[in-house]
């Protein structure tokens, strides 16, 4: 269940993000003073949005344990790498909030796919999507 809810999760911040990409690009400061973001601005976000709509949707759509660790641990892969460039672009208390918060979804989405903290698959492994 822990599985399927962060997927949806991924997938419904994803979407609102394409769809109000100010929505990010404001706690980052990326915003203009207006309070919009700045049309470079929102194509990037919208990239990263849609890149984490299809990481997400795969999420959910996993049949199986080993799907589902391979398409976890791309979206951790996808978040460590946001958490370090938003890390090293933004700057002061905003540096540590938005890479801060990138980077524990990182660590959060992988914890169903691997319940006994091992790599390994086993056949008992498979429960772990099976709540959904």
């Amino acid at each position: 269940m822990l599985a399927w809810a962060l997927a949806a999760a991924t997938v419904l911040y994803s979407a609102a993000i394409v769809a109000r990409p100010v929505w990010l690009a404001k706690p980052c400061g990326l915003a203009d003073i207006d309070g919009s973001a700045p049309s470079s601005t929102a194509l990037l976000i919208r990239a990263i949005g849609t890149r984490d709509i299809a990481i997400g949707t795969a999420m959910l759509l996993a049949a199986d344990v080993q799907t589902l660790r391979t398409v976890t641990a791309c979206r951790a892969a996808s978040d460590f790498g946001d958490a370090a460039l938003f890390g090293a672009a933004l700057s002061g208390a905003r540096r540590w909030k938005v890479a801060g918060f990138v980077a524990s979804w990182g660590v959060l989405c992988p914890l169903p796919a691997f319940p006994d903290g091992t790599a390994p698959l086993t056949r008992a492994d498979s429960d772990c999507i099976d709540e959904r």
